[in-house]
Order: C-alpha cells, then structure tokens, then sequence
C-alpha cells in the first residue's frame, strides 16, 4: 500500500452507489485490513506505526473518536483501538494539506458546491486564512492580526451575549477550561455544545433522578454484570471498542438484551481479531434476546417491562430490592400505582413487539442480579427522550441496580471528552457553584443568567440577536438540525471563527468576515511555551487520563488550541487582568491547578493525572449509594405514556451514522456491515412497506417531513434499499437527512433536536436534483420559523 499525498480531485457521485449482503458480525480481519489501508494510504508506514502503537496507551494520546474508557494500564493491548479509532487518527494525521494556492484557486462558491466527503479529504489545514467582508475567497491572515480582528469585534459588540462560543466534544479538558473561564470573564455563558445534541436528554433525566448527569458504572461493573441491556445503540460502528468488554462479560455469563429498530452486526456477533475464534469467524455471540422496537416506541416498552417486574413481585417477592428502594428512594408508590393501569394494547402498537415478547425480556431483568442499562443517540434524540431515561432509571431502581457492582446506567457517549467538556463549566446552564468557585479563584464576576444552547444559538443568529459565532473544533452546520435554517443563521453572523483541523461545510457556510484557525490535532507534540506539554480528557465512565500526542506537528505554524484562546482572550481583555492567560498558555500545568481548586472532584488534578491511567472522579450514587437531588434520595418518575404516531401512508424515520463515519466527519463510502458501498443517499424500508407502496427497490425518492404548523422540510435523492426494520418504520444517514428536522423540533425539557423521530412521506426525486452536489435542501422552510413555539408531529 502507497501513501495518496495527492488528495482526490473527484467527489461522492451516486450513480455508483452498490448494494450488497448485510454482514453478521463485526470487526473480523476486514476491520484490520481497512485500518491498515486507510492508515497507510493517509499516513504512510511510519506515522501508522507511530501513531496506532500510541493510541489509547497510558504514555500514549487519546483516540479521537468515541468515548468508551480504556482499560486498566496493565490490561490494554499493543493494539487498543478499532478500525473506526484508526480512521480517525488517519483522518488527523494525514500528510495531505491544505496550501494558500488551494484558496486562491477554489472560491467559497466553488468549495459550496462540495460535500463534506471531499472537503475533508483535502488534508490539514496549516495556516490560518481569512475572509474578508464582500470577499469570495479565503486568503492568508498572520496569527497576530487574526487575534486582533477577534478582539477588536468581540469588543465592538453592544452586549457580550451578541457572542456565541461553541464546542465540540474532542476539545482537551485544558483548553474546555480555558474557553469557558475567558467567555465568562468576557461576560456571557453562551456555551452551547455538541452534548446539546446528543446525550442533553440524558443529562436532565439523571440529574434530577439520581442527582448527577453521568452514568454510575464502571469498565469493570460492564465486565461482570450478569444482564447487559443495549438500549438504541450500535456499538460495531459508533462504539466499536466496547465490543471487546461485552465479549468479556459474555465469557464471565453475562446475558445480553439488545433492542434496536435494525438488527446491527455488532449486536450479534464479535469478531475479534485479537483471538484465533475471531480470526477464524467463529467470533463471539452476543445478543440473547433481539427486540426489533418500532421507533420512538421505548418508553411504552420499558412501562411494559416494569410492570412485568411489578406483578412478579406480587407474586412471587424476591423480585424488588425493598431494602434500597425504602433507604433510598422517593415516589415509588405513586409510580407503581400508576403502572397498574398500564394499556397492553398500546404497549404493543408503540413498540411493534407482542406482550409476550415483552414478559420474556423482563424475565431476563427477573432472572439478574446485577443489571447495567446502557444506551445512545437512539434513546435521547425524541420528543419524549427525558421521560424514557427516568423509565429506565425507574427500572433499574426498582431492582437496586445502581451503587452496586456489576450493575448501574451506562449512557455511551459519542464523542471522545463531550463529558469532560461539561465537567470543565462548558455548559450554559452552569449550577451556581461552580460560578462560584470560579469568582473566588480567579477574581472575576461571571455572568449569573444562562446563556444559549445550540437550538437557541441557531435562533439567536436567524433572528440578528447574535453578531459572532465561535467554534471551537465541529462542524456546526452539518451538525445541527433544520440545515438550510441552520445555513442563513449562519450567513448572517458579521464574524465566525472556526477553530478547525480539516475543511467542512462550517468554513463555506460563513459569516461576512470569516476566520480558520488550525490547531495541533490530538496526535501532534505540543511544544507550546518551550516545553512538551500534555492535555486530559474524560471518558463515559468518568475516569480522567493523560493524552500526549507522538508526531511532529503537520507544519511549524500550528498553534495548539490553549495557545489560540489564550491569544484571543489577550487580545480581547487585555493583559492586565485577574487571569494570567500567558501563564496558561506557557504551561497547562497552571491550568491544571486552577481546575484543581475550581472543578469538582478535581483536586490534586494535576497529580493525578500523572498516575498511570489517570483517575476516577467522585459519583456519589456509584460510590456511597447517595442522591444529591433535592430530596436527598433516588427518584421515581411517573412519566406519560406519549407514542409517536404516523398518518397512513407515512413513515417513522430515524437518522443515524454509516460505518465509514464520525458523527460528520466521513471517512469514506463503504458501510459494510449494511452493505452498502460507493454513495451515502439510501433509504431502508421494510420489504413489505416497498410491495404496498408505488415505488420498488432502487427508485430515487425524495423525503419529506410533515409538520401540524403546515411547513415541510425536503431532502432529495434517495434511493430505496430493502432492509430488516421495523415495518412502518425507514432509516436513513445524517447529516443528509438533517434538513428534514425543524430547528423547533425538540425533546422536552431538553430541547435536543428529534434526529431519530422524524414522520415522512416519499415524493419523486425532485426534477434536476444532482444527489452529489450540497447537502439537499427544504420545503416551507422560510416559514413556521419565526416563533419559539414547538410543532408536534402530525398524528
């Protein structure tokens, strides 16, 4: 295999789109093949080897990719990543760049007409550029005037809250600190970030149930649970690495309970390519039980599987932990009561499952003693989102699931430290405390009212509330909701400044001034202030380690990402006061120390860390069985039955990432395990709901989302693919299928956008659509925008 310096000139065309076999089983010697192929095509030999040895080792760098915890030092592997990890750090340390003759040549108007696919795969981005107001083209811009052009705006505003600073989730706890502490010394907490979109339901329904917004387990409770459920979840391609805990729980007994509307491969079989029955493909099984849901159709599964429990413990006892439930917990009697009125007919119209199905999967509960509840985007991306996590949370709190080994709730999150991002203060609705704390340590007086998340952001920006969007790594257009809304909001920005290492739609889709500036990626040496510097990072489980990166940084005017908000604080503030940023920038180890007597949990921060593995931070249900909620103790919810229904005709759709991708980041055009290769515009809809419709396999559709305000929402050029899903029920890849959602789509209490609840019908192909050019586009899209008001789905 060649190392491809030169970064392809052709983009994503559908007409080549292939349909193949669906695949039984995950990972395998194929996923070691397209590792070392896409390795070596970005990175050659040498960075491979360097780079793949070194990641997700205690004196190593993080993975880019998800969230899922690393084992104990001395239990991790040579090779401690997964084929998507290794994608990643290709994707990071490519050697293809990004030159200033690339903007000369390509204009905003050229690189528009791009998808994200291509962009991406031009390479590192090197220098930072600028776009002038009226300009059409990037052009190049030294570090010092881009600082002052962001000082001198943010310091022209009428009020700080007219500046949004944004945050994706693979963003160092470092420099999350250092964002935070300079948008609040600034004046504002306008700190949305990606979590707004993805685990925000999660968040909410455990703090007010357990009283802390993370999940109880560790790696070791997951090895040795005896019930292991996988709620809405595809762990072979977003999570691939818990692959190999659920095989160590499978061979420690462990049963597993998986339910999901498609029957992924990583659900059923492991293939691990670290043990001679994975080579082989004999592999390891995995799901005991199969519950192929109806989408949004989890909160009436889980009301069905707790009063399942409920009669048999009336029945035979032994059932609940009275004990725990009596010590505490609060509202079980309520909650109980409530469920014995439970509906079995609607139980089974929402879930798509027979009652019996349901009591086989709650005699699996009946049967464990040591349950872990895990789940994903599947569960916290509907309106009703926040209530089917308390469901859960009542399940496992009925039976004492949580503060006990093997047992607890396992939220995966998606994105590498999303979670330490928000323990660091990243968050617009920051508690009191912290702000606190931040007074005291640093001498400033942040601002008390929340700020914006990212649907409010988006809002703020279409409606000229917000005059400066930051973004600090992401890619925010392609990631959020409502895309052509999203899009405008976004044109209407006088400055945005992207915080970027590769090429995406954000940097197109700009403000009238628009700067890029390139950082270090994870896997670079950073030799900022003079001396080798390390960054941290939390992952799902709450453990905090050490990440330092092994390669020569892609070009000498890289500048880390503490260096670049420290510079712009500077330039924005000044150097006279209270917080020395040019302490922070010349060494982390004084930021480490300001979290330390700031964040929660974190003192001797910067000691810990330098302990092979890292730390754990405190969580005082897993830790002591005790609830910092407003009562003291766990709580029961009663939550309503609420079920998404579809008019006749129409279709339950869910979003969701191929297996050659990161969220919006794409690495290439293969989703193996679905069986597809050579395009992404597909839609999955049962057979039978093919044979009664105009249409057969392989018609190009477009897509479009009904809404009772009377507005639609298009996305065009899909093409019809048979799959296993739930009959009335279609899936379909984002962020092409973003458009579809309106920006006032969103869960209750929340407000996460409904990615995985979407009601369509299918249309034509709209006349003269080419499917491999920009991202699709809106029906009504100019109207049933201008409120804050809610539509609901038609029913």
């Amino acid at each position: 295999m060649v190392l491809r310096r030169k970064a392809p000139m052709a983009d994503i065309d559908e007409n080549n789109l292939k349909v193949g076999h669906r695949k039984k089983a995950a990972a395998g010697v194929p996923a070691v093949a397209v590792s070392m192929k896409r390795s070596l095509e970005q990175m050659g030999p040498y960075r491979t080897a360097r780079t793949l040895l070194k990641l997700n080792q205690a004196d190593g760098f993080d993975c880019q990719g998800c969230a899922w915890p690393d084992p104990d030092p001395e239990h991790r592997h040579a090779a401690e990543f997964c084929e998507n990890g290794a994608k990643a750090v290709a994707e990071e340390a490519t050697k293809r760049t990004v030159s200033h003759e690339f903007f000369a040549e390509n204009s905003l108007a050229d690189l528009s007409g791009r998808t994200d696919y291509w962009l991406g795969h031009q390479g590192r981005l090197v220098h930072p550029v600028v776009k002038r107001s009226g300009g059409t083209h990037y052009e190049p811009i030294s570090w010092e005037d881009a600082f002052a052009l962001v000082g001198d705006k943010l310091r022209s505003l009428a009020s700080p809250d007219e500046a949004i600073f944004y945050t994706s989730g693979k963003v160092s706890n470092e420099a999350a600190y250092v964002y935070q502490l300079f948008s609040r010394t600034y004046g504002t907490n306008n700190l949305p970030d990606c979590s707004n979109m993805c685990h925000e339901s999660t968040s909410v329904a455990l703090a007010e149930t357990i009283g802390i917004g993370k999940g109880s387990v560790s790696l070791d409770d997951v090895h040795h649970a005896e019930l292991i459920i996988i709620s809405g979840q595809n762990p072979g391609t977003n999570h691939p690495r818990m692959l190999s805990a659920l095989e160590i729980a499978k061979q420690n007994g462990a049963k597993i309970l998986a339910i999901n509307p498609l029957p992924e491969a990583g659900l059923f079989r492991f293939d691990n390519p670290q043990t001679p029955r994975g080579v082989s493909g004999i592999g390891t099984g995995l799901a005991d039980m199969f519950l192929p849901i109806r989408i949004n159709g989890d909160l009436a599964l889980w009301q069905g599987v707790a009063a399942v429990l409920l009669e048999a413990e009336e029945r035979q006892g032994g059932v609940l932990d009275r004990d725990f439930i009596e010590s505490s917990t609060v509202g079980f009697d309520a909650w109980a009561a409530e469920l014995k009125n439970l509906d079995w007919t609607e139980v089974e119209r929402a879930t798509g499952l027979t009652q019996a199905q349901v009591r086989e999967a709650a005699q699996m509960l009946i049967d464990s003693d040591a349950t872990v509840h895990c789940w994903a985007m599947g569960i916290t991306q509907h309106r009703n989102s926040v209530g089917t996590i308390k469901e859960i949370v009542n399940v496992s709190l009925m039976q004492g699931n949580i503060g006990k080994p093997g047992a607890g709730l396992c939220p995966v999150r998606g994105h590498s430290n999303v979670q330490g991002d928000r323990t660091m203060g990243i968050w617009e609705k920051v508690p009191d405390h912290f702000l606190d704390a931040l007074a005291a340590h640093h001498g400033i007086d942040p601002p008390r009212e929340h700020g914006l998340d990212t649907v409010d952001s988006i809002r703020a920006l279409r409606d000229g509330k917000a005059k400066v969007f930051m973004g600090l790594g992401g890619n925010f257009v392609q990631a959020a909701p409502d895309t052509v809304v999203t899009e405008s909001a976004m044109q209407q920005a006088e400055l945005t400044v992207q915080v970027s290492t590769k090429l995406n739609r954000s940097h197109v889709t700009c403000g009238d001034v628009a700067l890029i500036l390139p950082p270090l990626g994870r896997s670079e040496q950073d030799r900022t202030g003079g001396r080798d510097q390390r960054v941290t990072v939390e992952d799902s489980m709450s453990a905090v380690h050490a990440s330092r990166g092994p390669l020569k940084p892609a070009a000498p005017t890289l500048r880390s990402e503490v260096d670049i908000l420290c510079s712009i604080a500077e330039a924005t503030l000044g150097t006279d006061g209270p917080v020395p940023w040019s302490s922070y920038r010349a060494d982390y180890t004084e930021i480490r120390r300001a979290i330390s007597v700031v964040v929660p949990g974190c003192a001797a921060y910067d000691e810990k860390v330098d302990q092979p593995g890292g730390f754990v931070l405190p969580h005082p249900p897993r830790d002591t069985r005790t609830f910092p909620t407003e009562p003291g103790k766990a709580v029961f919810s009663v939550v309503p039955m609420s079920v998404l229904q579809q008019p006749e005709g129409r279709l339950l759709l869910q979003t969701m990432r191929s297996h050659d991708q990161f969220n919006t980041t794409i690495y290439g055009l293969s989703d193996r395990y679905r069986g597809i290769s050579d395009g992404r515009r597909v839609v999955f809809l049962h057979p039978d709901d093919i044979t009664e419709s105009p249409w057969q396999e392989g018609d190009l559709v477009d897509l479009v989302s009904e809404w009772e305000d009377g507005t639609e929402r298009r996305a065009s050029s899909f093409r019809i693919v048979s799959y296993a899903t739930p009959k009335g029920c279609a899936a379909a890849y984002y962020p092409e299928t973003n458009p579809l959602i309106p920006l006032d789509s969103t869960a209750e209490a929340s407000n996460t956008p409904t990615s995985k609840g979407i009601v369509i019908r299918l249309e034509p192909n709209t006349a003269g659509h080419d499917a491999s050019e920009g991202n699709g586009d809106a029906v009504g899209s100019d109207e049933g925008h201008k409120s804050d008001v809610e539509p609901e789905q038609l029913s």
